[in-house]
């Protein structure tokens, strides 16, 4: 297959949250992130781009180690759902971050409001065999994989 384009990088990975500001602490205060955008955006631009009639949103930037988190609290429709997608549910997501300890990053999260899914265990196949792994997911039902050894 021919491309016409050339995928350059990552931008960003992005969640709707119910509280921008709740969700900011967690990310900065409990994994060190640096917020380096916090601002409204233009709703009818939002609108088009989203498809979302009526979408008035605040949208936060926060750089981690090596990757760009985007963070939306959408203020407007008033008719908005939740997602409560399990991981064997089609279109599930999560988002992994190495850490160099798995039980004090897990116990961090769930000191910033988060719940850890299980206890840490080690990991007996595929690329990340023999590190150790658990998932947390915070009040938004957003699903954090800590994945502790390699940088």
């Amino acid at each position: 297959m021919t491309m016409n384009f050339r995928l350059i990088a990552t931008n960003h990975t992005s969640f709707t949250v119910s509280d921008l500001d709740r969700s900011i602490a967690f990310y900065r205060d409990g994994f060190g992130f640096q917020v380096v955008s916090h601002a409204p955006r233009d709703p009818k631009l939002v609108s088009h781009i989203t498809g979302v009639a009526g979408a008035d949103v605040v949208t936060a930037y926060l750089r981690g180690p090596g990757h760009m988190l985007e963070l939306i609290e959408y203020k407007a429709p008033a008719a908005r759902g939740k997602v409560e997608s399990r991981p064997c549910d089609t279109g599930f997501a999560h988002i992994a971050f190495d850490v160099d300890n798995v039980e004090e990053a897990m116990k961090q999260a769930v000191q910033h409001g988060a719940t850890a899914v299980a206890a840490p265990c080690e990991i007996n196949a595929g690329p990340n065999k023999g590190r150790r792994i658990v998932y947390v997911r915070d009040w938004d039902g957003i699903t954090i994989e800590l994945i502790e050894g390699k940088s």
